[in-house]
């Protein structure tokens, strides 16, 4: 079952981390836009950067974003004090398996959160990585075909 995650949350803040520090991981990697960041807005909201400071006492944090767009991309790592893929050409695992191979970083020791079971969770377990599918962090805000298109797109359960 590729697409279907090893875990669900409503959203990053319903995660149950202590459960994942109880099971050995140690890196925790986000995807970006719809996960940890209300998209296009290039901006972290306070609830998410707080997270983040709590998550760093016990993980190590990533992002993995497929978005290309090098000022976005600069403008998140200007908000975070952690590492940033991008662009991470999920589901493809080659050029966050040559990150990860850098810092030694084992996937089996990380769980990968994204709101996409196409390209964050297949990634995650090509990758050999828990998974974690999360809704959009701005779910209440997305338009109605997004919100049929996300549907549809759990409805596959492969």
């Amino acid at each position: 079952m590729l697409l279907k995650a090893d875990y669900e949350a409503k959203t990053v803040f319903e995660i149950n981390y202590d459960r994942l520090k109880e099971e050995g991981i140690k890196v925790i990697a986000f995807d970006l836009d719809s996960t940890v960041m209300k998209s296009k807005s290039g901006e972290f909201s306070k609830e998410v950067l707080s997270m983040f400071e709590n998550l760093k006492k016990d993980f190590n944090l990533l992002i993995i974003s497929n978005n290309s767009n090098q000022e976005y991309i600069a403008k998140a790592v200007e908000q975070i004090d952690f590492p940033v893929i991008a662009p991470a050409k999920k589901p493809a695992t080659q050029v966050s398996k040559e990150f990860l191979k850098k810092y030694s970083i084992s996937p089996k020791n990380m769980v990968m959160v994204g709101d996409r079971p196409l390209t964050d969770i297949l990634f995650g377990k090509l990758l050999g990585c828990k998974t974690i599918l999360v809704d959009s962090i701005s779910w209440r805000e997305e338009k109605p075909i997004v919100r049929f298109a996300r549907k549809l797109e759990r409805l596959v359960n492969l």
